[in-house]
């Protein structure tokens, strides 16, 4: 089984009241639980409430409700392209708010869980990639809207120390796919969802 190596503590409730990219950035190294199953964290992305036209808010309505009728830290589900579930939280701080989209894991506890759920056997297919790890650990549309820090089966852990970051264009997307805004783990490239752009 893979372990968590280092230090951990509970993401502090004001942790998602920082920018999208802060967050995302701060997010790498983190350990993401639901259940019996658990991964660090090695890909996010960020999306900007305010002038990024690849962020929900800047072309959808419903989700600009979503802003304005949720506090920060908020899980955000969709169904992507009708087919899989992708895990968001709203970030604040009030005036730029935005969302921090979690792209893959290293899963590191309840495998077997995770093998059934996805059909998949080595540990580096279950979770690299949004649509994924939702899969692998349950996460769907009835967690859209919902407090996840406050569910009995979440768990969020931020590592003591800063994981080793790169940072390049966001993937899957047509507009502003250029943008530095995807974030990675310097250390970890063999469990995320697409090679690093160089």
């Amino acid at each position: 089984m893979v372990r968590f190596i280092g230090i951990m503590k509970a993401a502090p409730a004001g942790f998602f009241t920082s920018d999208a990219l802060a967050c995302a950035r701060a997010l790498i190294g983190a350990e993401l639980a639901f259940g019996a199953c658990a991964g660090e964290i090695v890909e996010t992305e960020a999306y900007l409430g305010e002038g990024d036209p690849a962020c929900h808010t800047f072309v959808r309505a419903k989700a600009r409700a979503f802003v304005a009728e949720n506090p920060v830290g908020t899980a955000y589900v969709y169904l992507n392209y009708g087919v899989h579930y992708l895990l968001n939280f709203l970030t604040g701080p009030e005036a730029v708010h935005g969302f921090v989209l979690i792209r893959a894991l290293r899963p590191t506890s309840g495998l077997p869980i995770m093998v059934r759920r996805r059909k998949r056997r080595h540990p580096r297919e279950l979770c690299s990639g949004p649509g994924k790890l939702t899969a692998a650990l349950g996460i769907d549309g009835r967690h859209h809207a919902t407090d996840l820090l406050a569910h009995p089966e979440f768990r969020l852990c931020l590592p003591e120390a800063p994981a080793p970051v790169e940072a390049d264009g966001r993937i899957g997307i047509s507009r502003a796919a250029e943008l530095p805004y995807r974030f990675t783990h310097a250390e970890r490239q063999e469990w995320i969802s697409r090679p690093v752009k160089r």
